[in-house]
């Protein structure tokens, strides 16, 4: 089969297409067909080096999110046949025409949704659930603050803390704010203005609940400052590039507020397993009642890799990043 593949870590130019074996299925999974391929910040990252090597899943391949079509299944498998429709995350392997997906993190995709579609949806509202629902324990009537709503997992951040009822205060560039309203926000700042904080204690006396961060570094103090006591900050990213900060401990303790760090690309298959699970519980039926939708900003060959890098690395853009392998 085809695949993406890179020869040594460097700049998108690294990326080529290359014929590689065909995945071996094993009692649990499934072979896919892939349609489309979910374009991610951590696919950059491993493609520079960033993770000296390691690629924490089953496939050096670039790719953690995928939506095609069920050719084959192992001996264990019943929940899943060949011509089923699935969305999955995968450990790696979705840049490709064809990848193992353990069942267990695979989702029927609904009948209303595109393949194309579905490919934008698993990594950034499987995270989001994650984030929002599970680790910061948010429900109606709470409070969030998003940074960097507008890319693919900020926008889904966005749209779920809405359809739960929430608070929504975001920042973004100046020139996605509008987008950033339209899909949830109650509140947006420019994120380059600033004074989010100042702008966040306006609207919310005491803080907010919790604050997503995607940005790190320089972002941590100010988002320490905007919770109210007892509020939790889910640290999911560092797009700074700035890993070390200082942290405001008298502040920490008087208010006794929570730091909490996630990444699923390090996470363990089982605990991958149950992230999907809360996420079908969580999500699933908002996405079937039409209140959370995927955000696709680009559809680009799989050929065209290099490019989808290039375009994630300049910014702006809004939602996801799709690889399509029928042009290939």
């Amino acid at each position: 089969m085809r695949a993406i593949v890179h020869d040594r870590f460097g700049p998108a130019e690294v990326l080529h297409l290359a014929e590689v074996p065909l995945p071996v299925v094993r009692p649990t999974d499934l072979l896919v067909r892939v349609g489309a391929a979910g374009v991610n910040r951590a696919d950059i990252l491993q493609r520079d080096g960033f993770y000296a090597g390691q690629h924490f899943g089953e496939s050096d391949l670039l790719g953690l999110e995928l939506a095609g079509d069920v050719v084959a299944t192992g001996a264990d498998v019943t929940n899943f046949a060949p011509g089923d429709r699935v969305m999955a995350i995968v450990g790696g392997g979705a840049y490709a025409e064809y990848a193992r997906v353990d069942r267990s993190m695979a989702v029927r995709i609904p009948d209303d949704l595109s393949i194309n579609d579905a490919a934008a949806i698993m990594e950034s509202f499987v995270t989001a659930v994650e984030a929002i629902h599970h680790l910061a324990g948010l429900r109606k009537g709470r409070s969030v603050l998003i940074h960097a709503a507008a890319g693919g997992i900020g926008s889904a951040c966005v749209q779920l803390a809405a359809a739960l009822g929430l608070k929504v205060l975001a920042t973004c560039s100046a020139d996605r704010a509008e987008d950033v309203r339209r899909i949830g926000a109650n509140i947006v700042f420019d994120r380059r203005s600033g004074d989010w904080q100042n702008g966040v204690h306006a609207a919310c006396d005491q803080g907010v609940d919790a604050v997503i961060d995607f940005v790190g570094g320089a972002f941590l103090g100010p988002n320490l400052r905007c919770l109210r006591p007892g509020g939790t900050l889910v640290q999911v990213g560092i797009l700074s590039g700035e890993a070390e900060a200082a942290i405001p401990l008298n502040l920490l303790l008087h208010n006794h507020l929570r730091i909490q760090g996630t990444v699923m690309k390090s996470r363990t298959a089982e605990e991958k397993r149950a992230m999907v699970r809360r996420f079908e519980e969580v999500a699933m039926p908002l996405f079937r009642q039409g209140r959370l939708r995927p955000l696709v900003h680009a559809v680009l060959p799989l050929t065209a890799a290099a490019e989808a890098h290039r375009m994630m690395e300049r910014g702006g853009i809004l939602g996801k990043i799709i690889l399509i392998t029928s042009e290939t």
